[in-house]
């Protein structure tokens, strides 16, 4: 089984890129149609929102960090 915090990094890096592609998107589609475009976008926009819900769904699967959980703090090493 894949770590919790390897698949964050995944589907945060994976959202970045999906994100920063925009303009490159409006200019691949620039010479469709219009209904062509729209629907496109409308993918890519589809697309980006059930990343970002992924995204949040294994954030709150996540388990809190130790020092959250009521431990005290590790001392550093002198």
């Amino acid at each position: 089984m894949i770590p919790n915090t390897y698949r964050i990094t995944r589907v945060e890096r994976t959202l970045r890129r999906f994100e920063e592609d925009m303009p490159m998107l409006n200019m691949r589609v620039k010479d469709l149609s219009t209904e062509r475009q729209r629907s496109a976008r409308q993918f890519a926009a589809a697309l980006i929102s059930q990343t970002r819900a992924e995204l949040d769904r294994l954030l709150k699967e996540q388990p809190k960090p130790s020092s959250e959980a009521g431990e005290p703090p590790c001392e550093p090493a002198d």
